[in-house]
């Protein structure tokens, strides 16, 4: 496999339109960074890192719905650079999602963020995923 990040948002993508509500994703550090920011940004409802019997770290992610419409609160999570075409943005170039409604996730050098904080702490870097 070359692109995990890749793997990480079409394994949430395809648990989301099959209605599960955990879905399990092999670990990495910027996996686990992307998965902190969809939990504080209330995307997902919550995860637990873990290790398995073969000793490799798993994410176990709870997706999150909507009590009445069972609606997920993830509506589209888009994969923006890939290996073959790596996308930047600098401070004046930061994508918005949605008109502001939705975030960007940027690899920065000061660390995996969303477009608000590396505008407020003037970086530019690599745009991973959209999320809305």
């Amino acid at each position: 496999m070359t692109d995990s990040i890749s793997d990480y948002l079409t394994r949430v993508r395809n648990a989301i339109g099959a209605k599960h509500r955990v879905v399990e994703v092999p670990a990495s550090n910027l996996k686990k960074e992307i998965t902190k920011i969809l939990f504080d940004k209330g995307y997902i409802l919550n995860y637990k890192f873990e290790e398995n019997e073969k000793n490799q770290s798993i994410i176990k992610i709870a997706l999150k719905y909507h009590p009445v419409t069972k609606l997920s609160a993830i509506r589209s999570l888009d994969r923006i650079s890939s290996p073959g075409l790596r996308t930047y943005a600098g401070v004046s170039t930061m994508p918005k999602v949605l008109n502001g409604l939705g975030i960007a996730i940027i690899s920065t050098s000061k660390g995996v963020m969303t477009d608000k904080e590396a505008k407020t702490q003037n970086v530019g870097g690599e745009v991973l995923c959209y999320v809305s």
